[in-house]
């Protein structure tokens, strides 16, 4: 071990715990207990995988609210939104755990005999989760991974990673092997770095920064190592002139302000159609004053603190005197990394219609027509996620094809489904997580030759 870090409740800037550092050293350890772990793993029978996560499943669903109350004190999450992630890792187990059973291979017709291919698992994968969701985003690794029959180690973000380690646990109350799914705290400069670059360690799965994913990809292009990243977000919100205003208006706020607007798929780009830009205003400004932002712990909390002085200080360093603030929510004043939602008027130029915040700030930006919609939509070097407001079913179908991001939404903010794939285009990442093809992403394909004579 190499040090440690300080956690910090973010909603009142009280130390609430240290985490040791693990050396590169230890990621050695951990691969090697994890390649044995595997070879275990795999040879079980399809329905002994699936039972056992079944059974973390049942685990993970009776500590909920521990879970829950966990990222409440670490990384400030409102309860409410806690419980549901607590209970998104369950529901992700249970959909991954019918997996093993339907990993199915094809039998091709070949001359002189036949040829049928197996999926086999990769082996050792890594995991590399970010501070922003770090239950939800592990579960997308690791409950697909262990599907496939591969061991997986997870590193989580140094700010929050309360959660990781009790999932860790869980894992091994559930009944999981020891050593299968391991989580390893520390610096991402050396606990990430030797994950890409370990020979023993197949696949990283990876969701951060655009700029660390790059590192990230290139480390393990070195090694030939296959990556799947998902990485930042500029989403637009594009709302026409024919679209349901009091809906879309009363949605808005939700779509980039949940979670602080720490969210790589937050709608930070509110796009409206010229013509009925003052009366969509007016609507929002209600909607934005009514956004709930206070203690986590309170039920009716909806958007609690930023994660941390230095984020908050990232987050405000956006709003110079150059910044056209159109109106503004409220937030608590006192200890705590409280930050008021807040909504621009930008030129499309400018940074902050450009760069990503990720913090609770949105640029409303008119558009002319449906074209100019698309361009400006697609004015982005990402490509995460989006939403469409229309009545007209078949401008809802040309603009979602046309928008170049990888998960939209018309007449809605929904961005994630553990049944539909996940991922973005462009600078918002590599590979899908999520849907039922994201154990195949965790195996390698090989074919085996029949001879008939």
């Amino acid at each position: 071990m190499t040090g440690s870090t300080t956690l910090v409740n973010p909603a009142d800037e009280t130390v609430i715990g240290e985490v040791p550092h693990a050396s590169a050293d230890d990621v050695d350890a951990a691969v090697a207990r994890a390649e044995t772990a595997q070879r275990g793993w795999a040879a079980l029978a399809p329905a002994e995988r699936a039972a056992a996560l079944r059974r973390f499943a049942v685990v993970v669903d009776a500590h909920v609210e521990e879970l829950a109350q966990l990222e409440v004190r670490n990384s400030g999450h409102p309860i409410g939104s806690a419980r549901w992630e607590a209970g998104h890792v369950r529901d992700v187990l249970n959909y991954y755990a019918g997996a093993p059973e339907r990993l199915l291979g094809a039998q091709t017709p070949v001359a002189g005999g036949i040829a049928v291919t197996f999926h086999e698992p990769i082996g050792v994968v890594g995991v590399i989760v970010p501070w922003n969701f770090p239950m939800t985003i592990a579960s997308w690794g690791f409950a697909p991974a262990l599907a496939a029959g591969n061991a997986v180690i997870l590193k989580p973000a140094d700010w929050t990673p309360l959660t990781a380690l009790r999932l860790g646990e869980l894992a091994l109350e559930g009944g999981l092997p020891e050593h299968l799914f391991q989580v390893i705290t520390g610096r991402g400069s050396v606990v990430g770095d030797r994950m890409v670059t370990h020979p023993g360690v197949g696949k990283i799965v990876f969701t951060g920064s655009t700029a660390t994913g790059v590192r990230v990809a290139e480390g393990a292009a070195r090694g030939l190592k296959p990556v799947t990243l998902e990485l930042g977000g500029k989403s637009a919100n594009i709302v026409f002139a024919d679209a349901d205003l009091e809906k879309a208006a009363a949605a808005a706020p939700g779509a980039v302000f949940d979670n602080a607007g720490q969210d790589c798929c937050a709608r930070s780009r509110l796009l409206v159609e010229r013509s009925v830009l003052d009366r969509f205003l007016e609507l929002l400004e209600p909607a934005v004053a009514a956004f709930r932002v206070g203690d986590p712990r309170d039920e009716a909390t909806e958007m609690g603190p930023l994660v941390s002085a230095a984020h908050r200080e990232s987050v405000a360093a956006f709003l110079d005197d150059s910044a056209r603030i159109a109106f503004r929510g409220t937030a608590p004043e006192g200890p705590g990394f409280w930050f008021a939602p807040t909504v621009l008027l930008p030129e499309r130029g400018d940074r902050v219609a450009i760069d990503e915040i990720f913090g609770p700030v949105v640029s409303v930006l008119p558009f002319d027509d449906e074209a100019d919609a698309v361009a400006l939509a697609n004015a982005s070097e990402y490509g995460l996620s989006g939403s469409i407001w229309t009545r007209d079913l078949g401008r809802g179908i040309r603009v979602a094809r046309g928008v170049r991001s990888g998960t939209l939404s018309v007449n809605s903010n929904s961005s994630v489904r553990y049944t539909t794939p996940f991922g973005g285009m462009k600078a918002s990442g590599l590979g899908r997580e999520l849907g039922p093809d994201a154990p195949l992403h965790f195996t390698e394909t090989k074919n085996v030759f029949f001879a008939q004579d």
